[in-house]
C-alpha cells in the first residue's frame, strides 16, 4: 500500500493503538503534547507556510479514526493539519471526523498534540523537529543540509507507516506472567475538568553528574526517585490506611523500541518496563531502590523479553476467534483489559523522551522543550513527562487531584541532592 498526498488510503491501527478507541473519553483523551518554547514570539505567517510545507511530508498523520464492523481503522482526511490558538486547554480529546493531531500557538510557543492512536512521543517529536527546522529556515536561519532529520521534500518510505509490532512479532513464545495489583495514591480528585500540569526546569549537567555518581542513567535515577517518593507517601499514611492498601509499588517506564529493533516507523513503537518494590519486605533506602530499578530495566529491555511482550500484545489480535468478535464486544473486552492488565498493576508513569538535538540555526531560537504525557486516569492520578534540550531538563507533572504532595516531595528530593531547579513561568 502506497501512501501519498495524491491518493485515498486507509490502514489498520497499530497494535498499541487498538486499545485507545475503547477507553477514550473527555477525561482520558489519550492525547499528549510536545511544546517548543522559543526565545521570541512566533511568526504566524511563517509558521502557516511551514505547516503547509511539512504536512505534505507526513500524509499518514492526516487521518481520521473510522469504525468498521470488526476493527477501527485510519482513513486519510483531505484537510490541512489545523493550526489553533493555544487557549491553555491541554490535551483535548479529538472529536469524530477530526485529523488526529493539531498545531497550537501562543506567543513564543509552538506545540503539537497527537492522539496516541496515531503515534507515540518519539514519532511526534520527529514531526515537531521537522516543523521547527523548516520554520527556522523560512525565518532565515542557516541550517546545515547534513543534519539528519525528515526533510520536507524527501521521499516517503513505506517503513514510516508500518506496524512495527507485526514486523517483529514472533510466534510460539511463552506468555507473560500476570503481575499483582499495585498501590495507588489516596488523593481526592479535582472537579471536572480535572487535569492540571506543573513544569519545573532542572540543570541537565547537574542531574547527569548526580546520576553518574550512582553509575546509572538519568531515566533510572528519576524512576528511582519516583518510587522513593511513593514509598515516603505510603509510609506517612495512617496505620489503618496502610493496612488496607496494597504494598506493591510499581511504575511504568516507556521504552522506545526503535533503539532495539531497526525501523523507521512514525507510528507507535514502544513498550513499558515496570520496575517496582514490595513494601512487605520493609523500608527501602534510595540506593536499594536504585539497584532494583537499574537491574529491572536492564533485564526487561533485553531483546528476548521485549519479544515476549510483543508476542503477548500481538498474539491476541491474531487469534481467529478474537478477529471474528464484533467491534462493540471487542471494545468492552479491551476496556476490561486496560484496567485489569494495565492500570491496576502500576502506581505511576514516568516517561523520558531524552535530549532533543537540533542544528545550530534552529537550536539558537529555542529556549527549552516541554513534554506533557496523556492525562492520567482516576486510578493512576499522577504522571511525569521528561524532555531535555541543552542544559535544561524539563519535568512536567500531570495531576488530576487536589494534592501537590507528590510533586513537592519529588522536587524537594532533587533539591536536597544539590540540583538547581526553577518553576517554568509562561511568558
Amino acid at each position: 500500500m502506497e501512501i501519498s498526498n495524491n491518493n485515498l488510503f486507509w490502514f489498520p491501527l497499530d497494535n498499541a493503538a487498538k486499545i485507545f478507541p475503547a477507553i477514550i473519553s473527555d477525561e482520558i483523551p489519550a492525547v499528549f503534547r510536545l511544546t517548543a518554547v522559543l526565545k521570541y514570539p512566533v511568526k504566524i505567517k511563517s509558521l502557516q507556510e511551514t505547516a503547509l510545507l511539512v504536512e505534505k511530508r507526513f500524509p499518514y498523520y492526516k487521518v481520521q479514526l473510522k469504525e468498521g464492523f470488526f476493527w477501527f481503522y485510519l482513513e486519510n482526511l483531505p484537510m490541512h493539519i489545523p493550526i489553533e490558538v493555544d487557549n491553555g486547554t491541554l490535551c483535548k480529546k479529538f472529536s469524530k471526523g477530526e485529523i488526529l493531531m493539531r498545531i497550537l500557538v501562543a506567543e513564543n510557543r509552538i506545540s503539537v498534540e497527537f492522539s496516541h492512536i496515531l503515534t507515540d512521543g518519539s514519532g511526534g517529536l520527529e514531526f515537531l523537529k521537522t516543523l521547527l527546522i523548516e520554520y527556522s529556515k523560512i525565518c532565515g536561519a542557516d541550517v546545515s543540509d547534513e543534519f539528519p532529520y525528515i526533510k520536507s521534500g524527501s521521499p516517503i518510505s513505506e517503513e514510516e507507516y508500518e506496524d512495527a509490532y507485526l514486523r517483529y512479532f514472533k510466534d510460539d513464545i511463552p506468555p507473560m506472567i500476570k503481575q499483582s495489583k499495585a498501590f495507588h495514591l489516596p488523593y481526592t480528585l479535582n472537579s471536572i475538568p480535572r487535569f492540571e500540569q506543573e513544569t519545573c526546569i532542572i540543570s541537565f549537567r547537574q542531574i547527569k553528574q548526580v546520576a553518574n555518581l550512582k553509575q546509572v542513567s538519568i531515566t533510572v535515577y528519576l524512576a528511582a526517585v519516583y518510587l522513593f517518593v511513593l514509598q515516603d507517601i505510603f509510609e506517612t499514611l495512617p496505620y489503618s490506611s496502610r493496612f488496607k492498601r496494597r504494598k506493591m509499588l510499581r511504575i511504568q517506564v516507556p521504552v522506545n523500541l526503535r533503539n532495539i529493533f531497526p525501523t523507521m516507523t512514525m507510528r507507535n513503537f514502544s513498550l513499558f518496563v515496570t520496575p517496582g518494590i514490595d513494601l512487605r519486605f520493609g523500608h527501602y533506602t534510595f540506593d536499594e531502590i536504585l539497584r532494583y530499578v537499574f537491574h529491572r530495566i536492564r533485564l526487561e529491555t533485553e531483546e528476548k523479553l521485549i519479544n515476549k511482550n510483543i508476542a503477548r500484545n500481538v498474539g491476541g489480535e491474531k487469534k481467529m476467534y478474537i478477529r471474528g468478535i464484533p467491534l462493540f464486544l471487542k471494545s468492552a473486552l479491551l476496556r476490561i483489559k486496560f484496567y485489569s492488565l494495565g492500570t491496576r498493576q502500576y502506581s505511576g508513569v514516568i516517561s523520558n523522551l531524552g535530549g532533543v538535538k537540533l542544528p545550530s540555526g534552529t537550536g539558537d531560537m529555542i529556549d527549552h522543550f516541554i513534554a506533557i504525557s496523556p492525562p492520567p486516569n482516576k486510578m493512576l492520578k499522577i504522571n511525569c513527562g521528561i524532555i531535555g534540550f541543552g542544559d535544561k531538563l524539563v519535568l512536567s507533572f500531570g495531576n488530576v487531584t487536589r494534592s501537590k504532595e507528590f510533586e513537592n516531595k519529588f522536587k524537594n528530593f532533587l533539591q536536597d541532592q544539590g540540583i538547581y531547579m526553577k518553576m517554568e513561568i509562561k511568558d
